[in-house]
């Protein structure tokens, strides 16, 4: 019956293929060991060449700290011939020989974040061994705690749902948000009259605005786009696109600085709007997430943090958390929800050294100082 013999050589050989892939359940052991059902050897499988001890996944460390690394061969009698340790996407070393041990300098733990650590295990050349840790950078420092006191308050409109602000040559600029309801404002300071309006499509929700040559930068919550407009005329000039939610803007010297809702700062290139940095903001204990409207205060990044009274003062070279600014009881207005229409809203006049706040839909601008 040759079809049957046929048939059976092909089946056997079938099976021979599916048990040396490693695949149907296969475990991958090292060379030359026997296997319990068969006492036969298995196909030849990576050899795991080394195992990390120290740190722990997620271990925490303040800026500036030093990480001390601990590896160990994973098999006794297959050992490496070097080890190369990254951090943050750097090489900093490799190890020839035991004890596999390094320390990250505290040169290189200077921004805060959730950091990989990778420790790769060579052997004759080539990469055998890949293992990955992160750790979390915190804040080295307790942020300091500030009130504030009212200078001065000016008419809001009710209606501005609030999403950017920054001031400019006596007037404020405005970026508003909610579908049907976004637009770009010129407002008058004293009056809170709009001076000019270009709404936008009513499918695009508004958030952060921002000023860099004579450009007022706008990005939309989720739809990825934003515009750059000529800040004389209103007129559109570009589109730009990004990866991430839109919350706030602001510009730092030569870069567009963006809040995505998270605790992540992206830093654009303007002109061409490409990411050129990232920062992620930690305080001493945690992640600092909801940051919203940005503006940026002698040397200082100040956010707004979503649904809450706060104003996070943030270095922008570490990203820790300097301080809060607690807001809470500013707007006393009974027919006005805080909870609801919160806070919202920074503008720094430089040449005055003056501070704005305002919130989402509130009938007041203030003009405040900072308190100890």
């Amino acid at each position: 019956m040759p079809k049957l013999l046929i048939t059976t050589a092909f089946i056997s050989l079938l099976t021979w293929v599916i048990s040396c892939s490693g695949r149907s359940g296969q475990t991958a052991v090292a060379p030359g060991t026997k296997t319990p059902e068969t006492g036969s050897s298995p196909a030849t499988v990576p050899v795991r060449y080394i195992k990390m001890i120290s740190p722990e996944e997620d271990a925490d460390f303040s800026l500036h700290n030093r990480i001390n690394v601990i590896l160990e061969a994973g098999n006794r009698n297959q050992v490496p011939d070097s080890v190369v340790i990254s951090f943050d996407g750097k090489i900093l070393a490799t190890l020839k020989a035991e004890p596999w041990k390094y320390t990250v300098p505290e040169l290189y733990t200077i921004t805060t974040g959730r950091k990989s650590l990778k420790a790769a295990a060579f052997k004759e050349g080539r990469a055998a061994t890949i293992v990955t840790r992160f750790v979390i950078i915190k804040s080295d420092i307790i942020p300091e705690r500030y009130g504030y006191r009212v200078v001065h308050s000016y008419p809001h409109d009710r209606n501005a749902f609030t999403q950017g602000l920054f001031y400019d040559e006596g007037v404020f600029y405005e970026g508003t948000g909610q579908e049907t309801g976004s637009s770009l404002r010129e407002v008058e300071m004293t009056t809170g009259k709009v001076l000019r309006q270009l709404n936008l499509s009513a499918d695009l929700f508004g958030e952060g605005i921002t000023l860099y040559k004579n450009r007022i930068y706008q990005v939309t919550w989720r739809s990825k786009i934003g515009f750059v407009y000529d800040k004389p005329t209103f007129k559109e000039i570009n589109k730009i696109y990004y990866q991430t939610e839109g919350w706030g803007l602001t510009t730092i010297n030569n870069r567009i600085v963006m809040s995505d809702g998270t605790n992540v700062l992206y830093f654009f290139e303007p002109e061409m709007f490409t990411v050129v940095s990232r920062l992620e903001v930690y305080d001493n204990e945690k992640k600092v997430d909801q940051l919203n409207e940005l503006e940026y205060i002698n040397g200082e990044i100040w956010a707004n943090i979503w649904m809450t009274d706060l104003i996070a003062r943030i270095d922008p070279v570490s990203g820790k958390v300097l301080g809060y600014i607690n807001m809470k009881g500013i707007l006393n207005d009974p027919d006005t929800d805080t909870s609801v229409k919160v806070l919202n809203g920074i503008a720094y006049d430089k040449e005055g050294d003056r501070i704005f706040v305002t919130g989402k839909n509130w009938p007041k601008l203030f003009e405040i100082r900072i308190t100890e």
